[in-house]
């Protein structure tokens, strides 16, 4: 996925920038165009004539040294790379990105770049760490800037940590990989629910479920991956979402669940509801902690919203994909969801089924449309099972388009 492909690489000031050179070869080597680009200060650990030597090109340092008076240097190779790589990336290069600041030629050209960029940092551990360096970091992935995280081990400061450049080998590999990655989903609007719901009884008591959320997070991660723009609404659950691009909505009752899938429902291409929202909630909520009693203590329960079911029933063009998480007959009882609940697809499972019940990393489910087509997935990871989730929406939706 580098052979023919024209790479910029641009070098900033660290210790590391010796493994660039290393780089530099190693794609060069695998058919990639290189070119060069240093910043100053990166000039005094390897010298601009050795990158010169390796890619057969002349390398960029000085924004105002422009060699075609019929090109300004910075915006030509901006606009010929198909692929950028910062490497290394110190604090100081990543926080100019971050905030704009183009007062060098790596600096402008990047802002300058509409390719893709991959940025693989090097730095002490502390530094690595440091609120500043982190906000910085997650503003650019927001901003769609791939990242390659920095390896353990012994730095030149002498500390042993996390901030040692990755391996040439590593880094063309996650290019490489990420590279082969189908957008299929670019162009979508995307709306998740996941995790569970929380009804409360009274101040110190609720009632909930055992979902993770895991398998709705991993739906998320998948859809964003493939190119989609993804609104997540999720229930109380410890889990994280790795990419800043997802825009994260968190409820805790069915009844804001329902209020945020509706809100956002419209303006969205494919839905899919993996959360476990609660059927019922208490009727009443006591404002002050029950006491306990000498006789049983009973709690009057009321439904709550079919979210499911009403999303169904107003959709127009949008792909509606619900779960169905049994205990018995689950095939049968997903079949009737799917068909009451007005839904193109459902992912069903028996969650009393070792390896597919809540919270683990693994799952088995059964997909069906509502064609009636169904395709088994076999016990894998909950990211596996994602990805082939997303596969069969969007090949009914291209189906549908014929």
């Amino acid at each position: 996925m580098v052979a023919d492909k024209n790479v910029l690489l641009g070098v900033s000031g660290g210790i590391a920038a010796y493994k660039a050179v290393a780089l530099t070869s190693k794609l060069t080597q695998q058919g990639a165009n290189v070119r060069v680009m240093m910043t100053p200060s990166s000039t005094e650990f390897v010298s601009p004539l050795t990158f010169q030597a390796i890619s057969r090109n002349s390398v960029y340092v000085d924004t105002f040294d422009e060699k075609d008076p019929t090109k300004i240097a910075h915006i030509d190779v901006a606009d010929w790379a198909d692929i950028v790589i910062i490497a290394p990336a110190t604090a100081n290069i990543i926080g100019k990105i971050a905030n704009g600041i183009a007062d060098d030629m790596l600096s402008t050209t990047l802002l300058a770049t509409r390719a893709d960029v991959y940025i693989a940092p090097a730095m002490n551990v502390h530094m690595y760490a440091h609120p500043a360096v982190i906000s910085n970091m997650k503003q650019l992935e927001g901003w769609g800037y791939y990242f390659i995280e920095p390896g353990d081990g012994y730095l030149a400061c002498g500390y042993v940590g996390k901030g040692r450049l990755e391996e040439p080998e590593k880094i063309i590999n996650v290019i490489r990989n990420h590279q082969s990655i189908d957008p299929f989903l670019k162009g979508k609007k995307v709306l998740i629910s996941a995790g569970p719901t929380r009804e409360q009884i009274d101040p110190v008591r609720f009632l909930t479920n055992r979902s993770s959320g895991k398998m709705g997070f991993a739906l998320a991660e998948a859809a964003a991956k493939h190119g989609a723009e993804v609104t997540l609404v999720a229930g109380p659950t410890d889990m994280e979402v790795s990419k800043t691009s997802i825009k994260r909505v968190d409820i805790i009752t069915a009844e804001e669940m329902y209020e945020a899938m509706h809100e956002h429902f419209s303006e969205s291409d494919i839905v899919i509801k993996a959360a476990a929202v609660a059927d019922y909630r208490p009727k009443f909520v006591h404002l002050e902690k029950m006491k306990k009693q000498g006789e049983d203590w009973h709690i009057e329960m009321e439904r709550t919203k079919d979210i499911l079911q009403t999303l169904g029933e107003v959709k127009t063009n949008q792909y509606v994909v619900g779960f169905a998480a049994e205990t018995s007959t689950p095939l049968e009882n997903g079949l009737q969801k799917l068909k009451k609940k007005n839904l193109d697809g459902i992912v069903i499972n028996n969650v009393s089924t070792e390896g597919a019940g809540f919270g683990g990393d693994t799952n088995i489910v059964t997909y069906v449309n509502k064609n009636q087509w169904q395709e088994e997935i076999a016990l894998t990871t909950k990211q596996e099972i994602a990805e082939k989730i997303l596969t069969f929406i969007d090949r009914d939706m291209k189906d549908e388009a014929q």
